[in-house]
């Protein structure tokens, strides 16, 4: 086990690992850089090497952070230890800063940045997102409040194999989490290569979870509640299609919030899982109850045509509870082929006959 050691970040120590008697020493012991309260936690990254691990102590820190090293962890004192936006960005603060999100780990096409774990801490008040992922393979988010950031709470992009487990995210301006191949910007879907959303508590965003462009990923076991959209599944016309995902075992309730329409989407209120312009998705076991509104997306599991082309095909919608939901529990407004409802517990659909 190693030993944790009280240091300043500008003078890290080595963490020991005993391996035996004789035993060579590893080429770089792993550090632990303890980060106080009126220090900066860019100056601990900067100086960290693949391996180490930054240590927020309680307290609230007025920065943005940018993390372009792999194998790096930055641990909080879970809610007592927070991230808030800097009284003013001038032009020395990084990237991360200048873009308005609180914590990003940022790689290139050329060399992902890998193993990256952000654990138990808050980030909040950001005008963009909370938490900023691009070009990552393995990056991990666990135990994190993310709350009032202006678009995403969590974002991950063009990025590979991610783990987005047990955090809460609510009240920010988009999702609560967000997984797409490019944020901004067209293109066929990536294959995730098995990225995972789960255990989840999203509440009061504008959609629970959207998971746009995107292969090869599971979502099950959060809990979405009182955003004005669940979880959205989104495509286009673009290849690969995206698709071929599992949305298992959720708890998506009563998320009739109304936000109004943008640029890409009419007004959203009482939408519990939507699929639009994908295929070959698996929606099973959820419990999609008591979402209501007269969106045309509202319903408690809806298949929507792709408002930028590509119908939904293949998709099958089985073993799910979904009652109380209107204006129906399954709603098909897709013009899609090989779709299929099967052995779901539910009252109404539409058209009728998916019950």
């Amino acid at each position: 086990m190693p030993t944790r050691r009280r240091v300043h970040y500008l003078a890290p120590v080595a963490v020991s690992i005993v391996l035996g008697l004789g035993a060579a020493p590893p080429v770089h012991a792993a550090s632990w850089h303890v980060v106080h309260i009126g220090e900066s936690i860019q100056h601990a990254v900067d100086s960290a090497k693949p391996g180490d691990t930054i240590l927020l102590l309680p307290g609230t820190y007025h920065e943005s952070v940018l993390v372009t090293v792999s194998d790096l962890t930055i641990r909080g004192a879970g809610s007592e230890s927070v991230i808030t936006p800097a009284a003013a960005v001038g032009a020395s603060e990084n990237a991360c800063a200048k873009a308005g999100h609180g914590i990003c780990v940022t790689g290139t096409a050329s060399h992902r940045v890998a193993d990256v774990r952000i654990e138990s801490l808050t980030v909040s008040g950001f005008a963009k997102n909370g938490i900023s992922g691009s070009e990552t393979d393995r990056m991990s988010v666990s135990d994190v409040l993310v709350e009032d950031n202006g678009e995403q709470g969590i974002s991950q992009e063009k990025s590979t194999r991610g783990l987005l487990v047990g955090n809460t995210a609510r009240r920010n301006g988009q999702a609560g989490i967000f997984l797409a191949n490019i944020a901004y910007g067209k293109g066929g879907a990536i294959d995730t290569e098995g990225a995972v959303i789960r255990g989840n508590d999203l509440s009061g965003n504008r959609i629970g979870a959207v998971v746009r462009r995107a292969r090869n990923l599971t979502v099950e076991h959060n809990t979405i509640v009182g955003n004005c959209g669940g979880v959205f599944i989104v495509g286009d016309d673009g290849t690969p299609r995206a698709g071929a995902l599992t949305v298992r075992r959720n708890k998506v309730i009563a998320n009739n919030k109304y936000c109004p329409p943008n640029d890409r989407l009419p007004y959203i209120q009482g939408s519990g899982i939507v699929l639009t312009g994908v295929e070959d998705t698996l929606v099973t076991q959820n419990k999609v109850n008591h979402n209501v509104g007269a969106s045309p997306l509202s319903g408690g599991i809806v298949l929507f045509h792709s408002f930028v082309g590509g119908p939904s095909s293949g998709n099958t919608i089985s073993d799910n509870v979904a009652v109380g939901n209107g204006p129906a529990d399954l709603v098909d407004r897709d013009t899609g082929i090989g779709n299929t409802f099967a052995g779901n517990d539910c009252r109404l659909s539409e058209p009728a006959g998916r019950c």
